[in-house]
C-alpha cells in the first residue's frame, strides 16, 4: 500500500491473466475506427516502434509521426527557434508509413495533431522504448513526455517501454502491449488520461502479470565514469545500471523487477496542492 495524500491510500493491483478480448465496438451498427497516433522518442525507422504499430493495426487506423533521429532523453523539450522540416517516408513494402519531423517527440505530436492529421486522434500511443522508462527516468523521458503532450490536448496517450536488455524482442513486446492498450481502451478512461506502461526484458521469462503501481522516486545505478580524450581533455560519461532485483516498496521499479508488466497512471500537474493553504499562510511582505 502507498501513500496517496489527502484522498487517502492507495493501493497497487494485480492482475495475473493478460489474455483480453479485442477492444471493439459494443453496439452492431458501423462506427469509424479508432484513429491512433503512433510516435517514439528512438526516431521513425526505430524497430520497436515498427513491431508495435504492426500490432495497433489490429485496433484501429494507425498513423505514424515521429522524430527523424533518436530523441532520447530530452525530456519535454519543444522547438522554438528553427523550423520543423517534416517528410513523408515510406514503409519497406513501399507503402506509405507516415512522417517524420526533425523536432522532439513533443514537437512530433503537436504538428500531428494540429497540422498533418485530418482530425485529431482517438488515441495516442508512444513507443516502443529501447529501455524502461520507470522511476525517476519518467521527468527525463522523451517517449513520456510524447504521451503527456497528447493529454495536453485531452486525448488519452499511452507510453510503452520495453526493460533495457543485450537484445530486445520487440515483436513479442508488442503483442504484450497491445494487450494493455486494449484493456485501457476497454475500460474507457476519461479522456486526457495519461498511463505509462513498462514490458520486463525477455531474458526474465513471460511477464507474470500486470501490476497497477505508483512511479518510484529512488536513485539508483547513476554514476560518471571520468575518461581523458586524445587531446588530454577531461570528459564525463554517464553511466546507467538498472537494477535486475530491487527491494522496496512497490512501485513500476520493483514491479519490472519482479517480472511483471507494469501500469501507471500519470498527471502533469505537478502542483503540490496539499501545501497551497500553507505556503499561502506565509509572510510574504506587503
Amino acid at each position: 500500500m502507498i501513500d496517496g495524500g489527502p484522498a487517502g491510500p492507495v493501493r497497487s493491483r494485480t492482475i495475473v491473466g493478460l489474455a483480453a478480448p479485442r477492444f471493439a465496438p459494443q453496439t452492431p451498427s458501423p462506427v469509424a475506427p479508432v484513429q491512433i497516433l503512433l510516435t517514439n522518442d528512438d526516431g521513425v525507422f526505430a524497430p520497436g516502434l515498427r513491431a508495435l504499430r504492426k500490432e495497433l493495426m489490429r485496433l484501429g487506423d494507425v498513423t505514424v509521426i515521429a522524430p527523424a533521429l533518436e530523441q532520447s532523453g530530452v525530456g519535454h523539450s519543444i522547438t522554438l527557434l528553427n523550423p520543423l522540416v517534416v517528410k513523408e517516408v515510406d514503409d519497406e513494402d513501399g507503402s506509405t508509413l507516415g512522417w517524420m519531423v526533425e523536432g522532439s517527440p513533443a514537437d512530433s505530436v503537436k504538428l500531428a495533431i494540429c497540422e498533418l492529421m485530418p482530425r485529431p486522434p482517438d488515441l495516442i500511443v508512444s513507443g516502443i522504448n529501447a529501455g524502461a522508462n520507470a522511476g525517476i527516468n519518467v521527468l527525463y523521458s522523451g517517449t513520456v513526455a510524447a504521451a503527456i503532450e497528447g493529454a495536453f490536448f485531452k486525448i488519452t496517450s499511452i507510453a510503452v517501454s520495453l526493460e533495457l536488455a543485450e537484445h530486445f524482442d520487440y515483436p513479442h513486446a508488442a503483442k504484450h502491449a497491445a494487450k494493455v492498450i486494449e484493456r485501457i481502451l476497454a475500460n474507457a478512461p476519461p479522456a486526457g488520461s495519461l498511463f505509462n506502461v513498462n514490458l520486463p526484458a525477455h531474458a526474465r521469462g513471460e511477464p507474470k502479470g500486470v501490476r497497477i503501481v505508483p512511479m518510484g522516486i529512488g536513485r539508483h545505478g547513476e554514476g560518471f565514469q571520468r575518461r581523458q580524450d586524445p587531446r588530454g581533455r577531461t570528459y564525463y560519461w554517464m553511466t546507467y545500471t538498472p537494477p535486475f532485483h530491487l527491494d522496496g516498496p512497490e512501485t513500476d521499479v520493483t514491479g519490472l523487477c519482479e517480472g511483471y508488466i507494469t501500469v501507471t497512471p500519470l498527471h502533469f500537474d505537478l502542483t503540490r496542492h496539499d501545501l497551497i493553504a500553507e505556503v499561502g499562510r506565509w509572510d510574504w511582505g506587503r
